[in-house]
């Protein structure tokens, strides 16, 4: 039986270029709609809204709100678990937008470590 030539997996030269140009535009795609999520702020209240943070895209934090009613001299402890909280929760809403960014991007893929 003779062998057959031809690239491995029966790949064309054809099919490997439009390959390359679909991963070149889906690379593009990729960096566009990061540098969108980088633009971005994501703002979180705690405290019943006594303090609200608001942090960027590059997970940096733009701003603290701080109510005077939340100084409580006394208690100063209580003011910090909230910066806290707020914190955690901005940065959590950025983690969120960057995973459903990466969700939309990979069709559900899980990722490119397949």
């Amino acid at each position: 039986m003779a062998k057959r030539g031809g690239y491995p997996g029966g790949m064309m030269p054809g099919n490997m270029s439009n390959l390359m140009k679909q991963a070149q535009r889906m690379q593009r795609q990729m960096e566009e709609n990061q540098k969108e999520l980088e633009e971005k702020n994501y703002t979180a209240k705690a405290g019943g809204g006594a303090v609200e943070v608001t942090v960027s895209g590059k997970k940096e934090v733009l701003d603290v709100k701080i109510s005077p009613e939340a100084v409580d001299p006394d208690d100063v402890e209580m003011l910090q678990d909230m910066i806290v909280a707020a914190v955690n929760e901005a940065m959590k809403q950025a983690d969120e937008a960057s995973a459903a960014l990466m969700n939309k991007m990979t069709g559900g893929l899980g990722g490119f470590g397949l």
